[in-house]
């Protein structure tokens, strides 16, 4: 274990390591030598042909850092103690479970129905609004088929789940 440990510590001392590096390849400024236009186009050339091989070096250390990430956290599990098995569920514990589960879809469904029946409602409002008006222009009805359009829902009768319709 304390070996895990001390190998831990390296590699976290290395990552420290490769961002400070990384830090400082990345903040580097143009400096020329003075003031002069002359001094100033060198030196701004000289960071231009030295761009390439730095973002090629800052890309390694990334790399080095993504791998060292990954085998940090795989240290780090190491050092977990080993998780207790699970206890087998009872029969009666997973219908209890799966009866929660539906119950919570159930409610989900009926929540998203009375959405649809809304926007439905809204739609055959705006359509009856209009339909003479769109009639006229285009010689066709907007919308057909609102009648026995209906929407699911669900509910419970003495522990039975029942699947019901609206007709909006």
């Amino acid at each position: 274990m304390d070996q895990i440990q001390a190998e831990i510590e390296a590699i976290r001392t290395q990552l420290e390591a490769l961002r400070h590096e990384r830090d400082a390849l990345s903040n580097q400024e143009v400096q020329p030598e003075n003031n002069s236009p002359k001094a100033i186009a060198a030196a701004y050339r000289h960071q231009a042909r030295v761009a390439a091989e730095v973002s090629a070096e800052v890309q390694g250390i990334d790399n080095a850092i993504a791998a060292l990430q990954a085998q940090l956290e795989q240290k780090q599990q190491q050092l977990q103690p080993l998780a207790k098995p699970k206890q087998a569920l009872t029969l009666a514990d997973e219908v209890e479970i799966a009866t929660q589960q539906a119950y919570d879809h159930a409610n989900r469904i009926n929540e998203l129905a009375t959405e649809l029946v809304e926007e439905l409602r809204a739609l055959k409002s705006i359509a009856n609004d209009m339909s003479t008006s769109y009639w006229q222009l285009h010689h066709k009805p907007f919308i057909t088929g609102f009648k026995g359009t209906s929407v699911p829902y669900l509910r419970a009768d003495q522990g039975v789940l029942m699947i019901g319709k609206v007709i909006i």
